[in-house]
């Protein structure tokens, strides 16, 4: 017996690669998981590889095109999707290029001069991640244009505003939209950033220190998009700030927009009934006829949750990882973020046809209105202006109207009496408010007319503050597609290159 129980050593151990376990287990869903989302970023690198290594002579013009030649039939022949996990090659990468020994011979493995699985790991994650973030950033802005327009419809439309679950004040659907749309552009520029931490090519790098070759890892970066080579070569392969960076980002929509769908829960219930949700989004219950069930806001809420978490999965399998090339960063945990941008697209793409639709009961916001006698802050606000009070003397006289109205059942505007009575008694003197000023000054209208400062409801406000969020989400839709602009043509520029490699 081997001393400590241990079995034979590397040098005699006759086992066959795979283990059927680990065959299972980590290589067969791996083979799965690039043949699905990195076989195209396969071939980008290929192609982008192969025409950077015969512009700087590191191959023939001979070799280069058999090798273009070699690839092309190879991407012609293989049905990638048909493909399936042999324990013959450990993945994709290894299948095309005993394809290319097997049509070329030993020149089929000049393909891989210069760079290793490592570089061109992260290169092909940074193309599969930026497609997606692209993706997102252009949903997000579709939903906040979305939401512009609705708050520019709904500047107008009155509301009930809740803080601590109780009515506080009356504001405009418009005005919550807008705040709604602040944070939306906030996190899109957090989002738009960390799709710039995508745009550095790590191809070059190699294993860990570059390459004796003279090779050029600008033309590469040009090739497949990106706008410059990640300069450190040990930082390419080590460095996963593009993933938690990303992840960080694409979670903080999902929490804040969670918030928001929480709200119109509330305000859809039958108790408030601000929200009216029309008959497509709602389902019957299938034993109560009478109830109108929102559950569109549910699924909201729960894809929304989902995406956060999964977001947190990712960053999470960072903590505490070496800083160096390892699996805990590559096609596993890749493989399982892009469920993030699944669910989060699904949410973002409901919240998009959800919120447009539904309106406001005015009805029921004028009862929930008086009953809350939500308008009072400007009672004392008026107090100060026009009777000279302090806020605090002003504020007493508010209390007390509304107490006597809210235990008489009665709207704040018809309140006069009492409020008469709680000035008296306050200050010793007759109020010379009108009782036409009173209700004017007790009005929801009013209430929002005269908070017209910068980022208040009143009308000029909102159209000065929904003006401003035009023109940055204006800038951010411009800055997603300075990116596209550039994938675009560097696919071009790419599929020139490599066709002027088949005819040399």
């Amino acid at each position: 017996m081997p001393e400590n129980g241990k079995g034979p050593d590397a040098m005699t151990d006759q086992t066959t690669f795979p283990d059927p376990v680990y065959r299972e287990t980590v290589l067969a869903p791996l083979f799965e998981g690039v043949k699905t989302h990195f076989a195209d970023g396969m071939a980008q690198i290929n192609r982008a590889h192969l025409v950077m290594l015969a512009e700087t002579g590191i191959l023939s013009a001979g070799d280069a095109r058999a090798l273009a030649r070699a690839v092309k039939e190879i991407e012609d022949e293989t049905d990638i999707s048909s493909l399936t996990y042999t324990g013959e090659h450990e993945d994709y990468f290894f299948v095309v290029e005993a394809a290319l020994r097997a049509k070329l011979g030993d020149l089929g493995g000049a393909l891989h001069t210069a760079r290793s699985r490592n570089d061109m790991d992260h290169t092909l994650f940074k193309l599969a991640l930026r497609t997606r973030a692209h993706a997102m950033l252009r949903l997000l802005s579709d939903l906040t244009q979305g939401l512009l327009d609705k708050a520019d419809a709904e500047k107008e439309t009155l509301i009930v505003a809740y803080t601590h679950g109780q009515p506080a004040q009356p504001t405009t659907f418009g005005h919550y939209l807008s705040a709604v749309i602040e944070v939306l552009l906030r996190d899109m520029a957090r989002l738009d950033a960390a799709a710039d931490g995508l745009e550095h090519c790590p191809m070059g790098a190699a294993a860990i220190t570059t390459s004796g070759f003279p090779i050029d890892r600008d033309r590469m970066a040009e090739l497949l998009g990106f706008e410059a080579p990640l300069l450190n070569a040990y930082g390419c392969i080590a460095s996963v700030d593009y993933v938690t960076g990303l992840y960080s980002a694409l979670k903080l929509p999902f929490i804040h927009l969670g918030r928001v769908v929480q709200d119109m829960g509330v305000w859809a219930s039958f108790e408030v009934g601000q929200l009216y949700v029309p008959n497509a989004l709602v389902q019957i219950s299938s034993i109560m006829p009478q109830k109108r069930n929102p559950v569109p806001i549910e699924h909201m809420r729960h894809l929304a949750s989902v995406t956060a978490g999964r977001c947190d999965m990712v960053v999470n399998t960072m903590h505490n990882t070496p800083f160096t090339d390892m699996n805990d960063s590559e096609g596993e945990v890749q493989q399982a973020g892009f469920a993030a941008f699944d669910s989060g697209g699904r949410m973002l793409r409901l919240l998009r046809a959800f919120l447009p639709v539904c309106r406001i009961n005015d009805s029921n916001v004028a009862r929930n209105t008086d009953a809350a006698c939500i308008t009072i802050t400007e009672v004392a606000d008026t107090l100060v202006r026009e009777e000279g009070l302090s806020f605090r003397q002003a504020h007493e006289i508010a209390a007390a109207t509304a107490r006597n109205v809210i235990e008489a059942g009665e709207p704040l505007g018809t309140g006069f009496t009492s409020f008469a009575a709680a000035f008296q008694a306050e200050t010793g003197r007759a109020t010379s408010l009108s009782e036409t000023r009173f209700q004017t000054v007790t009005s929801a209208r009013h209430f929002v007319a005269v908070r017209n400062r910068p980022g208040g409801p009143a009308p000029a406000a909102l159209d000065a503050a929904i003006a401003t969020y035009e023109v940055e989400l204006g800038r951010l839709i411009e800055s997603t597609r300075t990116r596209a602009d550039r994938h675009a043509a560097a696919s071009t520029t790419l599929a020139r290159s490599f066709a002027a490699l088949l005819e040399t």
